[in-house]
């Protein structure tokens, strides 16, 4: 027991410095590296782009709307016992701006974009095409690692304030058909409490969760060691701990933006 708590300590400061120095080299290839080798091929970005972004919105979407409409049901259980249903409204909006959106989509996205740089990283390792890339002259960490984290920074946000006005449309839903709100009542109520702050809280969390998502998945899938099982453990343990940093993360903002009053 002693033996397996003290070997789990080590692993988690060893991938600490690693992603934090994978964190570093990723600056420095994008502003201070040298310029002919800092270029990043414009393709290989909107490629990442759309892979993480566009191919993610149909799962953001319904993930986003199908809250929306719980939410709102569940909160106009409680509040129909005060006379007060139209404030499902501002509670739907507000909830879902400030902290179900950017950690539902983060989570989301962790989970179907991060696995899959994990295993595209991770296949390239255990075959030997990193080395080759190396090899080559090339560096691996500019190369690979450098447009999905610029994709994923990019993307992230825009996929957060698609859920937010996904849900919104779902609380609408539920707000004007089955509790039987006026739909422009129901409109001005939610933009009456939802201020801006509400909003770029939530973004501002989704820049930080999409580093995270990158380092991550790039990090695990870099350090893949062992073959195809080394792939699947890598894959892994990038939804894993992303899982853990995004919630964590989002704790420790949120006590930011609470205790600054933001």
């Amino acid at each position: 027991m002693v033996f397996y708590i003290k070997r789990t300590i080590r692993e988690f400061s060893q991938g600490i410095k690693g992603i934090i120095g994978l964190f570093l080299n990723i600056l420095y290839w994008i502003f201070l590296g040298p310029l002919k080798k800092r270029f990043i091929r414009a393709e290989s970005v909107f490629y990442q782009m759309r892979f993480a972004g566009l191919r993610s919105i149909v799962l953001v979407f319904f993930v986003a709307i199908f809250t929306g409409i719980v939410l709102a049901m569940q909160s106009a259980y409680q509040l129909e016992k005060m006379g007060a249903v139209i404030y499902v409204a501002s509670l739907v909006a507000v909830s879902l701006c400030r902290e179900l959106s950017p950690v539902l989509t983060a989570l989301v996205v962790a989970g179907r974009v991060g696995s899959s740089i994990a295993a595209q990283l991770g296949t390239m390792k255990v075959t030997e095409q990193i080395e080759a890339l190396e090899t080559m002259a090339i560096n691996p960490v500019r190369f690979l690692a450098v447009p999905r984290f610029l994709a994923l920074f990019f993307m992230l946000p825009c996929l957060t304030i698609l859920s937010d006005l996904s849900g919104i449309l779902g609380g609408f839903l539920v707000g004007t058909r089955s509790l039987r709100i006026n739909p422009y009542l129901y409109m001005q109520t939610t933009f009456k409490y939802l201020q801006l702050k509400d909003i770029y809280t939530g973004v501002a969390k989704s820049f930080v969760f999409a580093i995270i998502i990158a380092l991550v998945a790039c990090y695990e899938g870099l350090n893949t060691t062992r073959g195809a099982e080394g792939v699947g453990r890598a894959t892994t343990r990038s939804v894993v701990i992303s899982f853990i940093l995004i919630l964590f993360a989002d704790c420790f903002l949120t006590a930011i933006f609470y205790f600054s009053k933001i």
